[in-house]
């Protein structure tokens, strides 16, 4: 299988570099900065900011009661003293670590027309392309990071950009965004970016069909068009075994770390997670009804009907890039189904579900013994480095240790992976769309435009097929509204998987096979059937649940593989900073939260 390779030397490389950054961790270890005695005392800090408040007790006489209440009972002052500690300690281990390089793909110095950058919902001319006043408003505002100067930016149309402010947010806890390293992305101009547009035509092409199809026995002729393609591309870094792209890992995703060997940060480390090539495409966690105390959250989703494809005419693609609506909606299929074609999918990763908070749902309830194929949890154990995993007193709850105490860090880590990835889109690298991209493919062929893009794109089996069935050299979009209106890259819903998928991990066994494994019917996608392939553990299915939604917003066709790829590894760092810092406050016994990573290396934070 292809990337194994890659995957050792990646675990020789982190090993290597890894030394320094594992000793200063230990240098700020829980239990070595709570010995220290150099900070403030408690009762200075205490006696500056609360002398009010302790004055009116006094004039009651009750702070001598409360004194002697407390003794021999609770240290509150040291409580207290305990707790600036550790944030003091999070942030200095935070800061601790290297600004890395930030090298861009060169495409907005390159083109003065910004032909390579995103500039969805600025003002276009009739080609496409972008006011350049309009731009350099929104550069103004970017680089001035003045409140004021984002009401100014020139909008095209009624579409507002997606919070370009919030990536300047400072998180009180887990690392920095500028501390996190993405490999740039794929030129314009290049094989890598041509060949994943190839791939995007392809799932455009493949909407409709089921993902039974997608298996190496396959006589989909479409299937097996698109695999044969993908195998001539000079640059496509997608999953492969012994080095070609098959029908089973079609469409399946992939993570791209930066290649620690290189030391400007440009060059990508492309790897398959464990599990991703084992059974079905569809992820476990995707496929199951979702226990919640009584109720159930139900695994069937509301998807849309074949023929849904959008901006497949140039005005309305205009009128998109411009800001503006299309005026045209989805229909939708009114009976539901389980995720079973590649349009499921697209649709699933457009609108979302209940996913991560799901998944602690069901691996956390127990296995039904009357029905597990509707109404069973996964009954998975604990991390078996859980420090109540082995107690003979006590259990987690809420507070540490415990499903509700994961559950908190799953909507924390959401929000601090959404500012990690939008700062690279708005502040790095401002990457177009694979719709404009679409949109500079057409005109080159329509309107002889001359843009740099690759011939492999524009000779390609999956362009010629898409003018053939559509009619278009236009990307076809699963979703009216195409892209949210911010940059492709990194992966904003990319970089929410990899932080959810990464703190489950550390609280769960990721070994546990998983019991009753289930498929859609291929015959009825609204039924289930038992799947009695390969067995399917926790960790692989996991990951499968977090590529499933990366590559899920590529099957609607508004984003590329590297987008997703990249996005996966920075909320990977995300949730390890997260982890690094809520062990700094723990009471408890406990040896670190170890888990494997999505390049394969084992490690304990």
């Amino acid at each position: 299988m292809q990337f194994e390779s890659e995957s050792t030397n990646q675990a020789q490389n982190e090993n290597q570099n890894s030394s320094t950054r594992r000793s200063l961790i230990k240098r700020f270890s829980r239990r070595s900065f709570i010995n220290r005695t150099t900070m403030l005392t408690a009762t200075g800090m205490v006696a500056g900011m609360m002398g009010s408040t302790f004055s009116s007790f006094k004039k009651e006489g009750v702070v001598q009661a409360r004194e002697r209440d407390i003794v021999g009972r609770f240290n509150y002052n040291k409580f207290v003293e305990k707790a600036y500690r550790v944030r003091l300690e999070a942030a200095r281990l935070e800061r601790s670590f290297p600004i890395p390089p930030h090298p861009t793909n060169g495409d907005e110095e390159r083109y003065a027309n910004k032909i390579g950058s995103d500039s969805r919902g600025l003002p276009h001319n009739q080609r496409g392309e972008v006011n350049l006043n309009a731009y350099n408003s929104l550069i103004s505002a970017l680089t001035s990071q003045d409140p004021n100067q984002y009401e100014k930016i020139i909008l095209g149309g009624t579409r507002k950009l997606v919070n370009p402010q919030g990536p300047l947010a400072i998180s009180l806890e887990g690392i920095n965004a500028a501390q996190i390293a993405v490999p740039s992305p794929p030129a314009l101009a290049s094989a890598a970016r041509a060949d994943e547009a190839v791939e995007l035509y392809w799932q455009a092409l493949l909407r409709d069909v089921p993902f039974s199809q997608f298996q190496n026995n396959t006589d989909d002729s479409k299937v097996l068009a698109a695999v044969e393609e993908l195998n001539r591309l000079s640059a496509f870094y997608g999953p492969k075994i012994n080095g070609r792209v098959t029908p089973q890992t079609l469409f399946r995703g992939s993570v791209s770390y930066v290649d620690r060997s290189d030391r400007s940060g440009r060059t990508a480390k492309h790897v398959t997670p464990p599990g991703i090539l084992n059974g079905p495409y569809i992820s476990q966690f995707l496929l199951r009804n979702i226990p919640w105390g009584t109720q159930y959250i139900l695994a069937v989703i509301r998807t849309a009907l074949p023929g849904n494809d959008f901006l497949t005419n140039f005005n309305e693609w205009l009128t998109v890039q411009n800001g503006g609506n299309s005026g045209r909606a989805i229909n939708y299929d009114p009976k539901r189904r389980y995720v079973s074609t590649v349009r499921d999918l697209g649709e699933f990763a457009h609108i979302g579900g209940a996913l991560y908070y799901g998944a602690s749902l069901l691996l956390s309830s127990p296995v039904s013994l009357s029905d597990p194929l509707i109404d069973g949890g996964i009954g998975a154990p604990l991390n078996p480095g859980n420090p109540y995993v082995n107690s003979r007193t006590q259990i987690g709850s809420n507070a540490t240790f415990a499903v509700g105490h994961l559950q908190a860090l799953l909507n924390l880590g959401t929000s601090r992976a959404i500012r990690a990835s939008y700062w690279q889109k708005y502040y790095v690298h401002r990457i177009l769309r694979p719709e404009a991209y679409g949109g500079l493919v057409y005109n080159n062929i329509v309107n002889s435009a001359q843009y740099p893009i690759h011939p492999e794109i524009l000779n390609s089996q999956a362009l010629a097929r898409t003018y053939s069935n559509f009619g278009t050299y236009l990307l076809p979009q699963a979703y009216p509204e195409a892209a949210p209106l911010h940059s492709s890259y990194t992966g904003g819903a990319a970089a929410i998987a990899g932080v959810n998928v990464t703190l489950l991990k550390a609280y769960f066994d990721e070994n546990h096979v998983i019991p009753n494994p289930v498929v859609p019917d291929p015959n009825d996608p609204t039924q289930l059937i038992p799947y009695t392939g390969e067995p399917l553990t926790v960790g692989g299915e996991l990951n499968k649940l977090a590529t499933n939604y990366a590559i899920g917003r590529g099957h609607g066709g508004i984003h590329w593989r590297t987008d997703g790829a990249a996005g996966l590894a920075l909320g990977e760092e995300v949730a390890i900073s997260l982890l690094r810092d809520e062990r700094l406050g723990y009471n408890e016994d406990f040896q670190g939260f170890t888990f494997t990573k999505f390049d394969g290396t084992r490690v304990t934070v």
